[in-house]
């Protein structure tokens, strides 16, 4: 095993709002998002999308995949548990999948729903 410092699923909650990461939560030893998108188009933009920031981080998220939906789990093996890899990867991934245009960007932004955020 790793000597990476491990959270306990209270400490994770606590980090979870301290990092400001809303959507994401600890469940059975994970922590995990559901991000909702608009179809399979963006479903499979947004999995291609996490896939490069794990495979650059070389630190991999679980992924399950359905039409509309994308959940993600993360977990260091390694350590048996979740460590500061796993919340630095969910602030990359969480940032691009909510990103959006700022008002006054060159940028327009999609008119799509995209991927749906509750905050």
């Amino acid at each position: 095993m790793s000597q990476e410092r491990t959270y306990t699923d209270d400490e994770v909650a606590a980090k979870i709002k301290d990092e400001g990461l809303d959507g994401w939560a600890v469940e059975d030893g994970w922590l995990r998002r559901k991000f909702n998108t608009d179809g399979w188009p963006t479903t499979l933009m947004l999995v291609n999308a996490v896939g490069f920031l794990c495979e650059a981080a070389w630190h991999h998220a679980d992924l399950s995949v359905t039409w509309g939906k994308v959940w993600v789990k993360l977990k260091t093996h390694s350590a048996g548990g979740i460590t500061d890899k796993d919340f630095a990867l969910a602030r990359k991934i969480e940032d691009l999948a909510v990103w959006r245009p700022e008002a006054g960007s060159p940028l327009e932004g999609t008119p799509n729903k995209f991927v749906k955020v509750k905050m």
